[in-house]
């Protein structure tokens, strides 16, 4: 890696925060820690510009969801690990919505923690906010393109992302499913889901319109901007997919398995 990963973990207690900054710095990230406090993680993030921050869901002042909104409105926004002791599905739902890159229940193994941000940040965030094609070490083509449509807004908690994610690893995988969108990969999508190809199609729509009404626009930009005119609307579905599915196979076409 060119640079440490700079990872701001929401807790200094001796228990969890000093123990998994040390097994985390022992894999060479860069680590900080601080009080468990929402107000305070905001102003670290401001004042230290992390690359990932590890919080928990519930904090005094302000809980992982309302930070995260906080957040969202900087310039520059770390990755967000959220952790909690419950496994809840609906506050699963409102962390990943609310931006959150992964919801680990605790407690969990600080070595798999790291795993999962090297996973996810394992690169120079700074270009084009895509994993760098590393010959050392091979992909996993479901990361980069979980993390693509995470960039590009699309929310985890919609059926049409795990429609969406799905179609972009059929078409990456098989150039043919992009000849025939309504007529293979449509199908392929609806039986894997147990559901119809309509409402495969319906749902993509949707999240893909999402993407368009509230995502970053200079992500979309650079994402989207050459090949889509913003200005006169959403791309369409087989647009959408096509231009992710061309990417990654340009770009990791040595580094990831497909």
């Amino acid at each position: 890696m060119s640079k440490k990963i700079k990872v701001l973990i929401g807790d200094d207690s001796r228990e969890f925060g000093v123990a998994t900054a040390d097994v985390l710095r022992g894999m060479g990230f860069f680590c900080i820690t601080r009080p468990k406090d929402g107000l305070v993680l905001f102003d670290a993030v401001k004042d230290e510009s992390p690359d990932v921050a590890i919080i928990d869901l519930t904090m005094p002042n302000l809980d992982a969801i309302e930070l995260m909104k906080k957040v969202s409105r900087l310039p520059k926004k770390p990755a967000f690990i959220v952790t909690s002791p419950c496994d809840s599905a609906f506050a699963h739902r409102q962390a990943m919505s609310a931006g959150a890159s992964y919801y680990l229940i605790r407690p969990f193994d600080p070595k798999m923690l790291g795993d999962r941000i090297n996973e996810l940040l394992g690169y120079d965030i700074l270009e084009d906010m895509l994993p760098a094609p590393s010959p050392q070490k091979e992909l996993s083509l479901e990361v980069v393109v979980t993390e693509m449509i995470h960039q590009l807004g699309v929310p985890a908690h919609i059926k049409g992302y795990h429609y969406l994610r799905s179609a972009i690893l059929h078409c990456t995988q098989d150039s043919e499913m992009l000849e025939c969108v309504t007529k293979l990969l449509y199908p392929t999508v609806a039986e894997e889901f147990q559901t119809t190809p309509s409402r495969v199609e319906r749902a993509i729509r949707h999240a893909i319109e999402i993407a368009w009404d509230r995502g970053d626009v200079e992500t979309l930009n650079s994402y989207f901007g050459f090949t889509v005119n913003t200005g006169k609307g959403k791309p369409t579905n087989s647009e959408f997919i096509a231009l992710i599915a061309d990417r990654i196979k340009l770009r990791y076409k040595e580094t990831v398995k497909i």
